[in-house]
């Protein structure tokens, strides 16, 4: 349930930093229209006080990297570790082992050859003659 809050929540933030981020106008937006017209000061943008939208677009970014860091931190102290791993098609079906006596090596089951089905036979293709044999012949 905390997930899915945070989830909607990481999306969300995401999205209003999108947006923010491009309402914005970038540093060198006023570089075409400054030569020659008195604004030398905001060619490559001045460095004055930061407007509503920097300071929000700050405190997103925060909040989304806070988010991800939480995230992540959560996935790995609440994961479970199995005992078995479901290898879907490779999984084989548990056979209790018989034990060995000691000092020896328990042995690998026997393949049943019945149950391996048999590469089908293929005939080679003819061979063609290239057009160098062809023309010694």
């Amino acid at each position: 349930m905390l997930m899915t809050i945070l989830n909607v929540i990481y999306v969300l933030v995401a999205i209003a930093m999108i947006a923010l981020i491009l309402m914005q106008r970038g540093a060198g937006a006023a570089a075409g229209s400054g030569f020659g017209a008195g604004a030398s000061g905001t060619v490559f943008g001045s460095r004055g006080a930061s407007n509503f939208l920097s300071k929000s677009t700050k405190w997103l970014a925060v909040v989304f990297f806070g988010i991800s860091l939480f995230m992540a931190w959560y996935a790995t102290h609440s994961a479970r570790p199995t005992t078995q791993a479901d290898l879907g098609v490779m999984s084989l079906p548990a056979a209790p082992v018989p034990a060995a006596p000691a000092g020896e090596l328990p042995q690998a089951p026997a393949a049943d050859a019945s149950q391996i089905p048999s590469a089908p036979a293929q005939a080679a293709p003819p061979q063609e003659k290239s057009p160098e044999a062809s023309q010694k012949d």
